[in-house]
């Protein structure tokens, strides 16, 4: 079921639509807020969608190197699993 939250990103409220409970919705518009004043305070873009665009590059760029970190421990975990088990892995055959 859907919930109609009303947020508030960069002074202008918005209502979301989703099927995430409206404190989660709530918290990811804090999340955004706080990324946009971090932003704010380290550049001296003045205009808003340049703002929330490096907003956004920098979000997404925290988002692959959490991505890629994630699956270089999966990689690890199962290798590890592997070895646990008895199985050969590429690393253990030279």
């Amino acid at each position: 079921m859907k919930h109609a939250v009303q947020v508030t990103l960069l002074g202008q409220k918005y209502t979301v639509r989703s099927e995430n409970a409206p404190d989660e919705v709530a918290q990811v518009a804090a999340f955004v807020n706080s990324r946009i004043a971090e932003v704010s305070s380290t550049s001296r873009v003045v205009d808003t969608l340049n703002t929330v665009v490096l907003t956004l590059l920098n979000v997404a760029g925290d988002y692959l190197r959490l991505q890629k970190s994630d699956s270089l421990g999966e990689e690890r975990l199962q290798r590890l699993l592997a070895r646990l088990d008895g199985q050969p892995t590429t690393s253990d055959v030279d």
